[in-house]
């Protein structure tokens, strides 16, 4: 009889995340204070963070405990099942075996509880009331909404307006579990305000929403600043779910020869490959491909620059070494899955940049065709974000139909597409449209990266 599902028991949950920053092959490039030009250090992330976080931020520690209390919430939908897409293999005639690590079976349905419930919960340890954040396509709001409700914060959300537009029960969700949500750029902060006076009708970005947040959450005493990826301790907290997969590949005998995932700025990504990427920079399984996917309409990794750049619009975060293709970079509109962000996690960046990780970019119409041939094959309708892995990995799944490997394939479906209904019908009905950033557009984005 064939194995489907590959589950793990409650107490075989891993109990450790995995810290890469110790791993990697060469030190990474510290934050940069932009007023001063020196490395940024604890005291100037304390109005931002809680102290713990902000420890694991620069962790040299391997391995991290995760607390007990982030465990009991976890327990509400980990340890999460790896399934093999028998249906979709027959459907490419492909010798490779595929395997995909379903996140969405979380209350927000993707990923991003992975760390909201730990930011949450680090966050109320230490006496904070009120949780501000940015979320593009909705997903790491929802996530956050979730965990402030759970350890009783209230929490406040800047949603990219053209997500805010396009999404609307992702906004319901995120009400439903209490908290506000803002169509950013508003008029509420000083920088949503200098937007909307250059652009009355600009669609937003993750770079200004992020600008929003930070703005409301150093203006009042009883507020801190909650991010859903880019930093150390966001990855850190998202290997539970490679460290899941190790274990479930163990039960069967397995070893990934290639892993997949999508890319915006980096923490599913990194959190389902960095257990493997481990024993990659080890040399125990130095063949392992590890690929990085994203959008032609935001493509930091495959035509930006590596180098400081701000992770915000406003320029108020800390300058981090990253690719990047300028923090006023404004994706369009068009665009209907997330993967929004300008630039991408550090460690991932420079991982890329040492060849650990290769950088692979698709258009969103032959993301929505990959995203269909897997729903009428396997059932579950993919977000769009990791439909950009699905393409990948039926890519690479033909490659070995048409040499004969039997490669073992793995990904991250790091959410379900249920409120990204909107979207497939634009894609169904012929509305959607592919779209490959302009290079001028890039250019002119990136001369206006920070002198220091």
């Amino acid at each position: 009889m064939k194995t489907i599902k590959i589950l793990l028991e409650e107490k075989e949950m891993p109990t450790q995340w995995y810290n890469i920053l110790p791993d990697l092959p060469k030190p990474l490039p510290p934050p940069i204070h932009p007023a001063t030009g020196q490395p940024v250090g604890p005291q100037d992330l304390a109005p931002i963070f809680p102290m713990e976080l902000i420890k694991q931020e620069v962790s040299s520690e391997r391995w991290i405990e995760i607390p007990e209390e982030i465990q009991d919430v976890y327990k509400l939908w980990r340890p999460t099942p790896l399934y093999r897409a028998y249906r979709l293999e027959k459907a490419l005639d492909t010798p490779a075996k595929i395997y995909y690590k379903y996140e969405g079976v979380s209350p927000a349905g993707s990923h991003k509880p992975n760390t909201a419930v730990a930011q949450a919960y680090y966050n109320k340890k230490e006496g904070v009331q009120r949780l501000t954040t940015e979320t593009g396509a909705g997903q790491w709001g929802s996530a956050l909404a979730f965990a402030c409700k759970v350890f009783d914060l209230k929490c406040t959300v800047y949603m990219v307006k053209v997500s805010y537009q396009q999404k609307p029960y992702r906004r319901i969700m995120m009400e439903s579990w209490g908290a506000e949500v803002f169509a950013s750029p508003t008029t509420q902060t000083r920088a949503g305000q200098k937007i909307l006076e250059q652009d009355p009708n600009s669609p937003g970005s993750l770079g200004i929403a992020i600008s929003e947040a930070i703005e409301d959450a150093v203006s009042r005493e009883d507020t801190k600043y909650s991010l859903g990826s880019v930093l150390n301790h966001v990855l850190l907290h998202q290997t539970i779910v490679g460290l899941e997969v190790k274990k479930q590949f163990e039960k069967i005998g397995e070893y990934p020869d290639i892993l997949i995932g999508c890319v915006g700025g980096g923490s599913n990504f990194g959190g389902f490959s960095y257990p493997f990427v481990k024993d990659k920079l080890s040399g125990e399984r130095k063949n392992t491909r590890i690929i990085a996917v994203e959008p032609t309409a935001c493509p930091s990794l495959t035509k930006g620059i590596y180098t400081y750049d701000f992770g915000d619009t406003a320029g108020t975060t800390p300058l981090l070494k990253m690719y990047t293709l300028g923090s006023n970079f404004i994706p369009p509109p068009i665009h209907a899955g997330g993967l929004r962000y300008h630039g991408d996690a550090p460690t991932l960046c420079l991982l890329v940049d040492e060849k650990v990780i290769e950088a692979r970019a698709y258009p969103q119409k032959a993301i929505f065709e990959a995203a269909l041939q897997f729903a009428r094959t396997e059932g579950i309708v993919p977000a769009p974000e990791p439909a950009h892995a699905i393409r990948c990995v039926i890519d690479e799944a033909l490659q070995c139909k048409a040499s004969g490997e039997a490669k073992v394939i793995a990904f991250n479906l790091c959410g379900h597409g249920h409120f990204d209904l909107a979207a497939y019908d634009a894609y169904l009905n012929g509305k959607l449209e592919d779209y490959s950033y302009p290079e001028e557009k890039i250019k002119e984005s990136l001369a206006k990266l920070p002198k220091f």
